[in-house]
């Protein structure tokens, strides 16, 4: 009993990864290629940088989790955009009306075009926030770490829109 529910396991998953429609992950979408074009910081407190770090975390995403090639020419899927705001305000005050803790928000306007399904296309907001010790300042190692983890969630946000159906269910 225990061999059959393994080939009945490998069987299946043999033939998910034949199809390349479909894979594991929840991707559902017909196309080879995508491209991922470099989104402008149009917010108006601008962090030097921030915009190359968000169109390679998002590049690297899609290559990890898909079978989907890079390219800049003729690709099946475009991400274009650009980060309409950071943001940085109090979140707690001190006794001494000070911030006890701080928020940093990020916000990227996507523009998503799928070239075989049209339907697929959209244009939306994406947010996230990271909240860090009033007394520290947006630089150095707290700023890494607060783009990295917004960066990584408004990644995710992104291709779980265009390229899952989790989004649509």
């Amino acid at each position: 009993m225990k061999y059959l529910k393994f080939i009945l396991v490998f069987v299946i998953a043999a033939t998910f990864s034949g199809c390349n429609t479909y894979s594991f992950t929840g991707i559902s979408v017909n196309a080879d290629s995508f491209q991922v074009k470099h989104f402008q910081n149009n917010a108006e407190l601008v962090e030097p940088g921030i915009e190359r770090t968000f169109t390679n975390k998002l590049q690297e995403l899609i290559q990890n989790q898909t079978r989907l090639n890079l390219t800049d020419s003729n690709p099946d899927l475009v991400y274009e955009g650009e980060i309409t705001q950071y943001r940085i305000s109090p979140m707690t005050a001190t006794a001494n009306q000070g911030a006890a803790q701080n928020r940093l928000s990020i916000t990227v306007n996507v523009r998503f075009l799928n070239k075989n399904n049209p339907d697929g296309d959209f244009e939306k907001p994406f947010s996230f926030y990271y909240d860090y010790n009033g007394n520290d300042l947006p630089t150095g190692s707290v700023l890494t770490t607060a783009v990295n983890e917004i960066f990584e969630r408004i990644s995710q946000d992104i291709f779980n829109e265009s390229l899952t159906n989790w989004s649509k269910a």
